[in-house]
């Protein structure tokens, strides 16, 4: 198994979050942690700041949805096949939370930046939106290795407090395997602490497999492990299991009004039974 200071129980592993944290995580396509979100809101945690890497799914929706959220930066909300994010839409109607614009590339490149530790990258494609005018973090400037006439957006590094998502396996030295799914690479990469849940942990060191070391982390970027059975449930993960779109239809209709949502978390999240199945 490994080592103690690593292996933790989910619960564990939430109280690890205090109020204000910020935090990252995958797209519904890119392993995300349902498991963790759940114990996040029984924790009654407050004042989140999620990044959606390079968008936002179920994992972000009911964190909102449960009052735990202050500010959102990404790309878009949404429950994908299921349709828009119902929690999230009316707590930007409400004002309750603060919403940060970004696009898919920025988002990727602001997360390289930490990756790589420079404080600022690069990025065309955005001169010409209106997307500047709601960023003033994001400079413009000339290209100074062009004679002029060339600007570029500049996007500070972002290295959010901690990066969270689900994985199909670790290894017994800590090393987590995503397959290709690589935005939790860069989640891991550019974070202070990564809190993993995953499937099961397995005897072996996935670094020194030629087959599993391309879609491995190295235990270096992961400070804590969880086992936590369909822990991405009701999004699919990889092969082990598919996205159950009935339960998402079925959210997305009881999460149109406050009430509904707190129906559906009073089933899913509180009884002992939904906890304990985490």
């Amino acid at each position: 198994m490994a080592p103690p200071a690593t292996l933790t129980q989910l619960d564990a592993m939430a109280a690890q979050v205090p109020n204000g944290a910020q935090i990252a995580v995958p797209p519904d396509n890119s392993l995300p942690s349902v498991a963790m979100a759940k114990a996040l809101i029984r924790r009654g945690v407050r004042g989140l700041r999620l990044v959606g890497v390079p968008v936002s799914g179920f994992a972000t929706e009911i964190l909102i949805g449960a009052g735990c959220v202050a500010e959102v930066q990404t790309s878009a909300v949404s429950l994908g096949e299921a349709g828009f994010a119902p929690r999230f839409s009316a707590a930007v109607r409400e004002g309750s939370i603060r919403v940060l614009d970004a696009t898919c590339p920025a988002m990727h490149t602001m997360l390289q930046a930490s990756e790589k530790g420079v404080p600022f990258m690069p990025l065309r494609g955005i001169i010409g939106s209106d997307i500047l005018a709601h960023r003033p973090d994001w400079k413009v400037m000339n290209n100074p290795f062009a004679d002029g006439g060339d600007p570029i957006v500049l996007l500070p590094a972002l290295r959010p407090d901690f990066g969270i998502f689900h994985a199909a396996m670790a290894d017994s030295r800590g090393n987590v395997w995503l397959g290709r799914k690589r935005e939790c690479a860069t989640i891991a990469h550019a974070c202070q602490r990564s809190l993993v849940t995953v499937e099961r942990v397995v005897e072996g060191d996935f670094l020194l497999d030629e087959r599993m070391a391309s879609g491995a982390i190295s235990a270096t970027y992961i400070d804590s492990i969880a086992i936590v059975e369909r822990g991405a449930q009701p999004i699919a993960l990889l092969d082990e299991y598919r996205t159950d779109t009935a339960f998402l239809l079925d959210y997305a209709r009881m999460a149109k009004t406050a009430e509904g949502f707190a129906e559906w978390c009073a089933i899913h999240v509180f009884t002992p039974r939904a906890a304990a199945a985490e």
